[in-house]
């Protein structure tokens, strides 16, 4: 694939020691290629490893990928979060959260939640979407097909969001991805560090007997906004470059 890069896009972010961390905009093109490069192999498998994870757990996965291609591209100057509900998904890695980390872990603390969720000395939130698309009621209205696993979802889309457990997320690194040619593809990457609370929805609680749901919040059009204002690469495809810039009201990329 082929992206448009933002030379100029703002990817530092300030630590929780008050020091500045900038993250290199190639880092970022690096680790789209890598993942391109493991989600072609997927293709070559006897099974359809993408209907199998199905949508919710295939955009899970790609923003699982992301994040450990940034660790490896970045040089192990990020760590996977050891909790599965820690916060954030990466953790820094410089003087003081190498020195944090392994206080906890000679302390037998690396299996323990209260650690990790938040890590003091905080980090990169990874998330992706592939974006909204109408209910099969008003695609039957529009007489249009509503898009399955590995059709392009481009053509219907009408929004894009991102979703967390809490409102305090920042140093957000927010995906778009789509199917191109049947196969997931991270059409959009962007970065947010100037989100606040305010960017964030009211949490919704889940309904009483409503499964394994858990609470969540969405980001409102405002964080959206943000991070369009910082977007970091883009597929190089008229359709998503006039989408985008068509839900953000603007010209920027």
């Amino acid at each position: 694939m082929v992206y448009r890069i933002n030379s100029k896009a703002n990817t530092a972010f300030i630590t929780a020691s008050g020091e500045t961390e900038t993250i290199d905009v190639a880092i970022f093109e690096r680790a789209l290629a890598d993942v391109e490069v493991v989600i072609e192999s997927l293709r070559d498998i006897p099974v359809d490893i993408f209907s199998i994870l199905g949508m919710r757990n295939l955009s899970a996965f790609i923003g699982e990928l992301f994040a450990k291609s940034l660790i490896k591209e970045s040089g192990a100057r990020y760590v996977g979060n050891p909790h599965q509900d820690g916060y954030p998904d990466l953790l820094l890695m410089d003087v003081h959260g190498l020195d944090l980390y392994e206080k906890i872990k000679l302390s037998n603390g690396l299996r323990d939640k209260s650690p990790f969720s938040p890590f003091a000395n905080g980090g990169l939130e990874i998330k992706a979407t592939c974006g909204d698309v109408p209910t099969p009621a008003v695609c039957a209205k529009l007489k249009v097909a509503k898009p399955h696993i590995g059709d392009a979802r481009i053509d219907l889309l009408k929004g894009y969001t991102w979703k967390a457990h809490h409102r305090e997320t920042n140093n957000l690194v927010g995906i778009l991805w789509d199917f191109l040619s049947g196969t997931p593809k991270i059409v959009a990457v962007f970065f947010g560090s100037d989100l606040e609370s305010e960017d964030w929805g009211k949490i919704v609680q889940p309904k009483e007997g409503g499964g394994r749901t858990t609470s969540v919040s969405i980001m409102k059009k405002e964080g959206i906004g943000k991070l369009y204002k910082n977007w970091i690469a883009v597929e190089d495809d008229p359709r998503y470059i006039n989408y985008i810039n068509r839900y953000n009201r603007g010209h920027l990329i």
